[in-house]
Order: C-alpha cells, then structure tokens, then sequence
C-alpha cells in the first residue's frame, strides 16, 4: 500500500495514514520503507498536514551512517512523526568536527536530536601493531575524554539531546589474543570503558547513552565484515535498523507522546483458562510451565505498574469472580490495589475503552490494548484506532517480549510523581465517584477541600525533573505544545528575565502533588507567560484561574502593565483555546494556528471562592 501511494504521489497528502500503512511490516520492508520515505520533503508533509508533529534529527558518528536516516525516518512514521534527518557530510571521525564546532552543519540545522554513533573502529583505528589490552586501554581512555569535552561543550550550548552509544566488541578482535588471560582483561577495558560511556548521562542532562549489548543479545548481528572493511559502515545494518528503533522511542517520549495506560485481558492473557468455565482458585497462574510463564507476565506488569503506568483490566467477565481471584487466589502477583480499574462486564470492550479513558481524563491515544483474541484485537483496531494495540500469542512465555516490543512507556527519566501516580489515579476515580453524589458542580468543588500552592523556582530545585516531564507528558493543558528536555529548562531558569512558577494541589482525598507550572518572562513592564501546563488529572476545578489570577496579581504589585499570553494550537489543546479570554484578557493577534492575549491588569480577576491558595511567588522571586 505505501508503494502504491509513492507511485501515485499521494505520499505527503496521505501521510497521517502511513502510520497503519507500514504498522504490519517485517523489520526487512521497514528498511526499505524507511529508504523510500526519506526521500519524502518533510515541508510537502507540513503544507498538507501542518500539525504533524516533526523532529529534526542530525547523525554523525565514526564510520559510514548514511543508511541510517532511512530507518529513523520509518521509526518515527510508526509513531505519527516526521523526520527532518540531517547527515554528516564531513567524513568518517566526523563527530569530532560536528560537536566540537558550533557553525558546523549539525548545529545549524537546529535538531532536536543529535545521534552520535561511535563504534569499535574508532578504538583499534587507532592501536598499534602489534597491539596489547593495555593500548586498547589507553586509545579508550583518550577517546573518552574527548567525548565528555564535546559532551560538556553540546550541553552549554544546545537546547538538544546528544544521543551516544556503547561500543560493542567483535570477536574478531578478542581472537587476535591467543591467550585467555588477554582475552579477559581486554573485555575487562572494554566493560569499563562502556561503563563510563553510560556514566555520561548522568554527568550530562542533555545526553543520553543507548545501550547496545541487550539489542545484541536479542541475536542481531553486530557487524558485516565486507560492509566494514569496504564502506566503513563498522555496525551491521541490522544493528542500525534495531538502534533506530529505540531512536524513535526516544522521540515519541520527547514529543509527548508516551502512552500512560496499560489496558489487559485476562482470560488467555493474564492468566491461563477461561474464568467463566472454572472457579477462582483454577485458573493458571503457577504451578505448571504455563502457569510459570503467565506468572512471570505478571510480574512483568507489576514492575511496569510501579513505575508510573495506570494499569487497568477489561475483561468480558462478571466482576465478582474476577475481584475473587485477585483476593484469594494464592499465586497471583497482581493484586487489585496494583489496578486504577477491573473492568469486568459484557460490554463491547471499545465502549469500556472509551469509558476508562474519559474516567481517567486522558485521550484514547495514552492507551495500550493487550488480549489474545484476534477479534477483540481487531476490533478494537477499527474503532479505536488511536489505542496502541498488542496481540499476543497462545504461548504466554512471548507475552513479555510483545509488550516490550515497542516501548510503549518509554521516558527520559523517573521522576518520584511517577511512583505514587497509581495511587493518586485511585483517589481520582474516589473523586468522581464524590462528585456522583452531588447535585451541582459548585457544591461539589466547595465540599472538596482543594489547596493550591504557587512557587516560583530556581536551577537546582528538586522539582525540575518533574516540570520537564509535565511539558513532555501534558498535551491537553499545554497552551503553546512547549517541550523541555531538563537541560533546556536549566538554560531557561539561569536567563534573568525568565522564571517559572510550580504549581501543587491537594484536597480532602489527599496530594495531587506537583501538578502544572507557568513560564513567565519579565522585560520591563511587560510579563508575557510563554507557557501554561496543567495535569489533565486536576484541570477544570478552577485551579488554572486561581494559579493565573496570582500570578496577574504578583505582577502588577511588582510594577508590570500588561501581561501577554500565547496559545499555539495542537491535536490535544483545542479545549483550552480560549482560556485566556475567559480569564479578562483581550485578543492581540492570530493567525487561525496561534494567537497572543493581552490584559492590561486593570481588573484582575478574583480566585475562585472554593480555592484555598497559598501565594509564595514573592517568597521566591529573584
């Protein structure tokens, strides 16, 4: 169907469907996908679909990478993104040139990422012959001080993220040493020289070290001799089409679009048997070697779930009989405390999707399907076609590999928010069922005890892992789309005339935690708010205008005039486009995508008389 597409030069008109046109493909057509879709003009996209979300993604490295753009472009039209590629044309070792100099090409294409491929040649390149360990150690250590310089200088000057990677050892250099005892002690170099490869990321913010060895061990070769020695490409095609992979992951991520829901059968899926035909205690969840295999998915599951995915069931059962097997049934490791929901009925399981998702206030798309029926799988394929769907197989040891396939949950960093998310989720669903118990909404919000803090912040707040992940994670109160890897948000808060305000909310249910932020800048008089983030968990209880009635207010009795607001339109944001004139701001521009407000700070408005705010912007103003 993409071919066709090419040759009938539909390929930018009918770009959010390639998407499901290349879903079904082996890792071999994807390739050759990717081949024909890096010839696409990114710009052809845009002017028919100006939406699309779109990354720019520079590659240098060591050796020969030119293939490479093929795969990432592919990678990212599996997740609905174009791909701007830009390639070194500076040669092989151009990395050093690329990240060192900052006219070089790389740095003027303005990318979101860069890749920096390194690979083994660029250690033994450089050995000498005859060559010890010990020279191995040496080129390494040198090699390694070269990247954490280029590492320090791309992390104060780019707003971007600085993708390296391990080296992998071939064994056509470990069987050059005819000893053992060499063997091992230039493995020994090797490990260590990875282990500080790894290391950077936690030096530097902006770079990220993708791991080799586990893509390796999944039986992808690692290089190709005749590639290697005729056109320096030292890492196998294969190799390249796998890392790509985990590239467009780590796009996905950046561009907000992590999923946040992992939706399970269970019949067949998480258990073995069919509850319905067999009582609590037997179904299969140990004890025999599916049952190992069924509990080990369990356990799987379990590591997701603390980890900040909302896992829920939806199974068509009777509830009873399912809350029973999660209470009694003695080798289940999932529990029903582990759950934001069971949902258990005979209902259409799109229609219970659609439900679970409005209950937990997020879009369709934060969504993953996984159950063994091809039916249910298809199903929920043509009606929902924005839930990420995986079929699994009638053998529960694959069941984890599925699921990982694709690193649906995959984000920068952990932040502590993700580690109570379950619970705060719970208390959510404990607050509608609240509000179900009400006549109006406005009783509801005044019995709902909700406390609001406002604090602006500095560089080194614990809180700055958090606010980065609320631009990447936030997509429905996101004003403008803005995203900020944490290195952008440290470049933001060391400008003087820019701050940004956290904002944390609780109520009588318990801490919401630290739930939006503002960023404002301040020129004189005039303060423009650049950004307005909101969990979609708290949004909608008047929360939003006490935060901006507060920050209007610290902004007149701090000498401003005028306080100018921007909204950018995106696929998620559309219900907040006129925020800012609910709030007594007036229109100054647009453009049908964007427009600017302006309020003159004659009439603040006043905070919302169920809010109980607590004010300590002055606390922290600079």
């Amino acid at each position: 169907m993409l071919f066709e597409c090419h040759r009938a030069g539909r390929l930018a008109a009918d770009y959010p469907a390639v998407r499901d046109m290349i879903a079904g493909l082996s890792d071999e057509d994807l390739v050759t996908a990717g081949q024909l879709l890096s010839r696409l003009d990114p710009a052809d996209v845009l002017r028919e679909h100006p939406g699309t979300p779109v990354l720019t993604v520079a590659i240098t490295g060591h050796g020969t990478l030119s293939p490479l753009a093929g795969s990432i472009t592919a990678e990212l039209a599996r997740h609905g993104l174009l791909a701007r590629t830009c390639v070194s044309s500076t040669g092989t070792g151009s990395y050093v040139f690329d990240l060192g100099d900052p006219e070089s090409s790389l740095y003027a294409a303005a990318p979101d990422l860069i890749l920096c491929v390194l690979d083994p040649m660029m250690i033994f390149d450089e050995v000498p012959l005859p060559w010890r360990p010990e020279d191995v150690e040496r080129i390494f250590t040198e090699k390694l001080a070269i990247i954490s310089g280029l590492a320090a200088r791309f992390e104060a000057g780019s707003g971007a993220t600085l993708v390296l990677n391990t080296l992998p050892l071939f064994q056509r250099h470990t069987a050059q040493l005819v000893d053992h005892r060499s063997r091992i002690r230039l493995s020994a170099v090797w490990y260590e020289g990875n282990a500080r490869l790894l290391r950077l990321a936690a030096e530097y913010p902006a770079v990220m070290t993708i791991d080799l060895a586990p893509l390796i061990a999944e039986g992808i070769p690692a290089e190709d001799p005749q590639l290697s020695q005729y056109a320096r490409a030292h890492l196998a095609p294969q190799l390249l089409a796998r890392y790509a992979r985990e590239i467009g992951h780590l796009a996905r991520s950046r561009t907000g679009q992590t999923k946040k829901v992992l939706a399970l059968d269970l019949d067949g899926t998480l258990w073995g048997g069919v509850l319905g035909e067999t009582s609590a205690d037997g179904v299969e969840a140990a004890g025999t070697y599916r049952g190992e295999a069924f509990r080990a998915f369990q356990r799987v599951i379990k590591q997701l779930g603390s980890q900040g995915v909302l896992l829920a069931a939806v199974s068509k059962n009777d509830i009873e009989p399912v809350r029973a097997v999660f209470s009694n049934h003695p080798d289940m490791v999932l529990r029903e405390e582990d759950f934001v929901r069971i949902i258990a009925n005979w209902h259409p399981k799109h229609d219970n999707l659609i439900q679970l998702a409005k209950d937990l206030n997020v879009g369709l798309d934060s969504l993953v399907f996984v159950d063994d029926s091809a039916y249910e799988c298809g199903l929920i394929r043509h009606e929902l076609p924005g839930v990420a769907v995986i079929q699994v197989s009638a053998e529960p040891a694959r069941h984890t590999t599925r699921l990982l396939r694709d690193g649906w949950f995959d984000t920068r960093e952990i932040t502590e928010e993700d580690h109570v998310r379950v619970a705060r989720y719970r208390d959510e669903l404990a607050r509608k069922d609240f509000l179900d118990s009400f006549d109006s909404l406005d009783e509801y919000l005044s019995r709902l005890e909700i406390k609001v803090t406002v604090t602006r912040i500095h560089n080194g707040d614990a809180a700055l892992p958090r606010i980065s992940q609320l631009t990447l994670r936030t997509n429905q109160f996101n004003l403008t789309g803005g995203r900020l890897q944490p290195a952008e948000l440290r470049q933001l808060l060391a400008d003087p005339a820019a701050s940004v305000v956290t904002i944390r909310a609780a109520d009588r249910f318990g801490d919401n935690g630290l739930v939006g932020a503002v960023f404002i800048r301040r020129v004189d008089t005039d303060a423009t708010i650049e950004n307005f983030l909101l969990s979609c968990r708290v949004f909608s209880r008047g929360i939003e205008q006490a935060c901006l009635a507060a920050i209007l207010r610290e902004a007149h009795d701090t000498g401003a005039t005028r306080v100018f607001g921007s909204y950018q339109a995106t696929a998620k944001n559309e219900k907040v486009k006129d925020f800012y004139l609910r709030n007594g701001f007036t229109q100054d521009a647009a453009d049908g995508t964007s427009a600017t407000f302006c309020h003159d700070l004659t009439d603040i408005p006043e905070i919302p008389p169920h809010i109980h705010l607590t004010n300590r912007l002055g606390e922290n103003s600079p």
